[in-house]
């Protein structure tokens, strides 16, 4: 069964191609340690709610974009081998520079219970 991480994300709107060009490289590291598929998302309809919403989730800004992604993995078996991979990989380090504020990011990991198509 398929296993799935989640992200909500605020990006400074004024970065939107660096987080893509980030997205890009970090994503063929998700593919190379086992990932099957990866969707990298930007804001275009995001409400503010009454009580709740993602860009409250995140805190973001006037001036931020909420982007939202997932990776999917062929199970938590994988998922979890894959994401070791990706935080002992020398391209990964506390140098590396994100085009968005990380202590603000949302993130799990879902089994999938219903998927159509």
């Amino acid at each position: 069964m398929a296993y799935i991480d989640g992200f909500v994300i605020a990006v400074p709107t004024a970065n939107k191609q660096q987080f893509i060009d980030h997205a890009k490289h970090f994503d063929q590291m998700f593919l190379e340690f086992g990932a099957t598929r990866i969707c990298e998302c930007w804001g275009d309809d995001v409400p503010e709610g009454k009580l709740t919403d993602f860009r409250r989730a995140v805190q973001a800004t006037a001036e931020e974009t909420v982007a939202f992604s997932w990776i999917e993995w062929p199970d938590k078996a994988t998922r979890d081998a894959g994401m070791k991979k990706i935080m002992d990989d020398p391209r990964v380090g506390p140098d590396t520079p994100m085009p968005f504020d990380g202590k603000r990011m949302i993130f799990g990991g879902f089994v999938p219970v219903v998927s159509l198509g």
